[in-house]
């Protein structure tokens, strides 16, 4: 399998077993150039290409640390001592590439490392920059048992450790919980304000031993120690604040915070859901917040009944404007109702924002958002929202930028909003660039709006071309959202030509037919003067 793009892939060594340096019977150590003899041996040694990534090789190395050794039997042959591959990072390099734990190392970039020292092997290593050639054996887990108490413990990591962030992860306080006869401590996490979860003394000792399981190689902070009484007031704080540093120092490591095990440790367990409500903080369109109690199963209506009553929203706002998601930079994703807004602060933990959630805007017509009455919450927040599409160019100003932005106050909004009506893009929603099957080379825009649907040309880092395909929506027949193939699919008709299908491939296939779908709502009433 040809590897492409820097992602890592395998070249198969067909039937090919490796004579030992010095013979077999040699028993020698050291280094020394490989020649590969030929043997029809399916359990033999494979060549294996590994690509660095940001996560490193991917992979943990122990074996001996001095040279030579003596000869032991794998599958059959007789080899000087190995170094072995104790640890593979899920879906690393290493693990793409398809190393197992427990594979014996042959070679190391086409260099012979049978009795090698471990520094030797770990020079060849970094030596070969970001790529990495290893001969390996692999053996059955009865043959890695056999062979590993022979070998030297200590070890070296070939997972990245290097690459940090600073993430605003923190522990503000705990709660005291009687369940039944039980009484115990859950600590809070928080991350940039947002709880995520409760977890107990025993669920931070059990994560830290996991992790050091994992990353043998990575020298972890030192955990507060257990306490075989119960806890005053200032132990339970000094408790706290030692956790919190753990917690900062560990996910501070990329390739740590983004294991499953801290994955999983940092997402709600069946328990926290039925816990006490949490606070979801809301951005709205003047950027202020507003913070509701929930639960945390609570989907995004009932989230969105609580907002109503707590930022007191005015029947316009509730009949145009919904919950949305703020999922990369200058992009909101309308949220479904039936989805559960606090498992989004979970998978968007890693953000330094307050809040993954806003309000937007989910109006098209231009009519109906002109009849809205005079000071109407929902005609402010239409002047925030305006003002926003301005600064992000998704209404494009070009020669009246100067003139938008002397009226770029509130006092001054039916004037502001008066003139970006007549500028194009005005109440259309822009996707981020995608591919899609009508366009071979290059990316496309998708924009919805009350008068077209819009396809803009681009190249694939997103910068547009000249080119863009506008269909009216008398045009357009059908569509859905394939959830399998990730794309929105729409049917348009062409002019003595039969009809043609399209497919965009987004992420966003659900939300733009929810555009669509809002469209031909709106259109309706349109037509029928609702």
């Amino acid at each position: 399998m040809e590897t492409k793009n820097g992602k890592s892939g395998l070249t198969s060594m067909p039937q090919a077993t490796v004579a030992p340096a010095g013979g077999v019977g040699g028993g020698g150590g050291g280094i020394t150039p490989m020649k590969n003899g030929l043997k029809d041996n399916a359990n033999g040694p494979r060549v294996v290409t590994i690509y660095k990534t940001e996560t490193g090789f991917g992979f943990n190395v122990r074996g001996q640390v001095s040279e030579g050794g003596q000869l032991r039997s794998i599958n059959g042959e007789l080899y000087a001592p190995l170094q072995h591959v104790s640890a593979v990072l899920d879906n690393g390099a290493a693990e793409q590439a398809g190393i197992k734990k427990g594979d014996r190392i042959l070679e190391v970039n086409h260099v012979n490392v049978e009795g090698a020292t471990h520094k030797q092997v770990v020079d060849l290593i970094k030596s070969g920059g970001d790529t990495l050639t290893l001969t390996v054996i692999s053996v059955t887990q009865q043959e890695a048992e056999r062979l590993e108490p022979t070998e030297d413990p200590g070890g070296y990591s070939y997972i990245d450790y290097s690459e940090k962030r600073s993430l605003p992860i923190s522990i503000p306080d705990y709660n005291i919980i009687h369940r039944g006869n039980e009484r115990y401590v859950v600590f809070n996490i928080h991350m940039a304000g947002r709880q995520l979860c409760s977890r107990r003394y025993r669920e931070f000792a059990n994560l830290h031993q996991l992790l050091k399981k994992e990353f043998s190689g990575f020298n972890f902070p030192k955990m507060p120690g257990k306490w075989p009484f119960q806890l005053n007031e200032q132990q339970l704080d000094a408790r706290r604040r030692g956790l919190e540093q753990y917690l900062e120092k560990v996910c501070a490591v990329r390739v740590i915070a983004e294991c499953d095990a801290v994955q999983e440790f940092l997402t709600d367990s069946a328990d926290d859901v039925a816990a006490s409500p949490v606070d979801i903080k809301i951005m709205l369109p003047d950027h202020a917040v507003v913070t509701v109690s929930v639960r945390k199963s609570a989907n995004a209506q009932l989230v969105w009944e609580q907002l109503v009553q707590r930022a007191n929203l005015t029947s316009y706002t509730q009949q145009y404007f919904y919950l949305f998601e703020i999922v990369e930079y200058n992009f909101e994703r309308k949220l479904q109702p039936h989805e559960i807004p606090h498992q989004l602060y979970v998978q968007n933990y890693s953000t330094a924002s307050s809040t993954c959630l806003c309000v937007r805007r989910w109006l098209f017509s231009i009519e109906r958002e002109v009849s809205l009455p005079a000071g109407e919450q929902a005609a402010k927040f239409i002047f925030y929202q305006a003002v926003d599409e301005v600064n992000r160019s998704n209404i494009r100003a070009d020669g009246r930028l100067y003139e938008l932005k002397a009226l770029q106050d509130s006092k001054k909004a039916d004037e502001y909003l008066s003139l970006a009506r007549t500028l194009p893009g005005y109440g259309d929603i822009v996707f981020p660039h995608c591919t899609c099957d009508s366009r071979k080379e290059g990316h496309v825009v998708p924009a919805v709006g009350m008068k077209s649907f819009r396809l803009h040309a681009c190249r694939e880092d997103g910068a547009l071309e000249a080119q863009t395909v506008e269909l009216q929506w008398a045009t357009i027949s059908r569509w859905e959202s394939d959830e399998e193939s990730m794309a929105f699919c729409f049917q348009y008709s062409r002019s003595d030509k039969p009809p043609r299908w399209v497919k965009v491939f987004t992420p966003y296939h659900a939300f733009l037919a929810d555009c669509f779908d809002r469209i031909m709502e709106e259109r309706a009433w349109d037509d029928t003067g609702e």
